[in-house]
């Protein structure tokens, strides 16, 4: 089933906070950058788009030690967090 061009709320929050986290690590925004090929001008163009949305909490969610560093700085529980992961990344039969 295709993605929709609306991310859900939850995932818009989850990706803010990724990206806030990001922002503030210089050296793991620049690991973001090169996993998923962006250079800075291609990251500003996505931003709140509902694919970097989805590449942000797949990045975190992928590795744990960035997760649980996110996790604590922001308030937020790791099993709330791969909530959201596991319900942009349902897959449907």
């Amino acid at each position: 089933m295709p993605h929709s061009d609306k991310a859900p709320a939850s995932l818009a929050s989850q990706a803010d906070i990724c990206l806030s986290y990001l922002v503030e690590n210089p050296e793991e925004l620049l690991a973001f950058m090169q996993h998923a090929g962006l250079d800075p001008d291609a990251l500003r163009g996505a931003i709140g788009t509902p694919a970097l949305q989805r590449g942000l909490v797949d990045y975190f969610a992928s590795n744990e030690p960035i997760l649980l560093a996110l996790c604590a700085n922001s308030a937020i529980l790791p099993e709330d967090f791969m909530r959201v992961f596991h319900q942009i990344n349902r897959t449907e039969y």
